[in-house]
This record gives structure tokens, sequence and C-alpha cells, in this order.
């Protein structure tokens, strides 16, 4: 049951190497890793910690593990050193989808270069509220026909090139006044709305063929009161799955972060997650809370509360974006 939960879940460690919680986990059998600034600052390290990574988890015969970071440009570059300065994305959208392709295309040839197989971008949010704070320049445009056609570019490209992308952050963080690091934030729109402003760049991104999309910790009153879009299953199951037709890989925005660690048990908060419809949830720091996210989810399968099939078919998704993009050494 351990291997089956651990498998849908993606860690994050504190240092440059694998040290003895990543080894934990990678002898878990977790999904992938994901790397920050702290682990390393350069193209280099990089590409030798990704090969650490995937060398120690076949030496614990365990599957190789996808390697992600986030790469947006601007002022969310993980590493910097080795990797070509791009301006955020608010100044490529504003010249098109050719310079969005472009800048997919150079930080596919670069990452793949770096032992990366995942890359988090590009943001498909509307920069439609000046007060955001977390999102912004971030953003392509505040209109959302050009931030879909600069998301489809980039994807496209960046994908080309052997990078999976993932359009984030579902079903929309743009017109926000909170940043989801620190509280919950809660959206009043209608329904109508979200169709018009903040899903059409998730619907260029998936006819785009995007590999992965990223949920939002954001409440949307009209479409599940009360419950981050990550935990509803109206948001993830009903509106991603089955009414815009994505079959890739569903991530969760990273579980620590403060709009949902502070508010509810973090097992449960992962059960929740896979119950909405998540297959892979970012962990990205703490060990213990990774501990605590793979044995709830053990639980949860054990107790039938998440079944076998539902588990098999994220299982699925994860194994084909490792098919498609994950290198081994």
């Amino acid at each position: 049951m351990r291997a089956m939960a651990a498998r849908l879940v993606c860690a994050g460690f504190p240092g440059t190497e694998v040290d003895a919680g990543l080894r934990e986990m990678l002898a878990e059998g977790i999904g992938g890793t994901i790397l920050f600034s702290r682990n390393a600052t350069t193209a280099e390290q990089v590409r030798a910690l990704s090969e650490a990574i995937k060398r120690a988890a076949v030496a614990l015969g365990r599957p190789v593990p996808f390697v992600s970071i986030d790469h947006e440009g601007g002022r969310v570059m993980r590493a910097r050193e080795g990797f070509t300065a791009v301006p955020e994305m608010r100044e490529v959208g504003a010249k098109g989808p050719e310079e969005a392709a472009r800048v997919g295309a150079l930080f596919a040839r670069e990452l793949r270069a770096a032992g990366v197989d995942v890359n988090f971008a590009p943001v498909v949010d509307v920069d439609s509220n000046p007060a955001n704070p977390v999102i912004g320049g971030r953003s392509f445009s505040r209109d959302p026909a050009r931030v879909g056609a600069c998301a489809s570019a980039f994807t496209r490209a960046m994908q080309a090139g052997g990078v999976a992308a993932c359009a984030k952050h579902f079903p929309g963080h743009g017109d926000t006044h909170v940043d989801s690091h620190l509280d919950l934030p809660k959206l009043p729109h209608g329904l109508e709305r979200l169709h018009e402003v903040e899903l059409p760049p998730f619907r260029d991104a998936i006819a785009a063929g995007v590999a992965c999309v990223m949920t939002a910790h954001v409440v949307f009153e009209a479409l599940d009161p009360g419950v981050p879009a990550t935990m509803s299953a109206r948001a993830v199951d009903g509106l991603l799955r089955r009414d815009l037709g994505f079959g890739g890989v569903i991530f969760s925005d990273d579980l620590e972060m403060k709009a949902i660690a502070d508010r509810m048990d973090f097992g449960e908060a992962s059960v929740r997650a896979i119950e909405a419809g998540c297959d892979c949830l970012l962990v990205c720091h703490a060990l213990e809370r990774q501990r605590a996210a793979i044995s709830a989810i053990a639980e949860a399968i054990r107790s039938g509360r998440l079944s076998g099939e539902r588990v098999a078919l994220s299982h699925a998704r994860l194994d084909a974006l490792r098919s498609a993009y994950v290198r081994v050494p």
C-alpha cells in the first residue's frame, strides 16, 4: 500500500545532494522530486543532482522518478547560472505567441541538458487584478485570448524539446488579492465570469496537448463554496477532467502552503486532494509531512476510501508522463 501511495507524491528536500530523507522517500517509491534554489543554483549542479537522484532510485530498486522545477522566467527561476536570463512572461506575452514559442524552445534545450523532465510552467492565469500579490507579471497578459495563445505556443515548443509543461494554477489565480502561500484566497465570481476569463487559457493549453495541469488553493464560491479547488471534486474531476476533457497528470500546488497546511490535518488534506482528482501531490519541504501524506494515502487505500481503480488511473497517467519525458542517466 505504501508504494502505491508514494507514487502519488512529488517531494522536495533541503540540501544539494541525496540526503537520508530523500533516500527514504526514494526507497518508498515517490513519483518525483522538485528542485529549488536551495538544491542547486547552476545548470551543472542541476544536472549532477538530477542524475544522482535517478541513480539512487535505481540502486534502491525503484522506478526512475521525474525531476521537476519551477522555471518560468522573470523572478521565478530556481537556478540561474548557466541558464539564459528571460524576462517575466508579461514582457514575453506583449511580443506575442512567436516569442512565447522561442522561450519555450529555449527552456526545453537548457532544462533537458540539465536533466529536468517537468517544468511547472507556463502560468496561464489571467493578469486581471493589479493588486494580485503573487501572479502579476508571471502572467502573459490581461487578455485571456493572448494568454491562451502564448501558453499554447510555449507548451508546444517546450514539449517538442522533450520537457513536459504544466499549466497553472487551475481554475485561475489571477484575480486574487491574497497569496495562497500565506492564506486561503476566495473569489466570488459567478460561473459565467469563470468561463469567460479564467478558463479559456486552460482550454487552449489543453488543446495544445499540455502534459500537466496544476491546481490552485483558491476557493471559487460559485463552483464549490468553501472548498479550495485542490480539494474540490467539482473543480478537478468535474470541471477539469470531464468538462474540459483533460487527460494528463494533475498536480496539486504545494500542500505545505498556508492556504492548506494551516487549516487541516496534513494527511487528511492529502487524501482529499487525491479524492478530488489530483494525481500527484507536491510536498515541497518537510520530510515529516511527506511521511504523513504517504501514510494517510496508504491507509485510505487499505480502508477502501480510495479505490484501487482510482489509484490505478493516477498511476497510469504518471507512467505515461514518465514514458514520454523522463530520461534515465
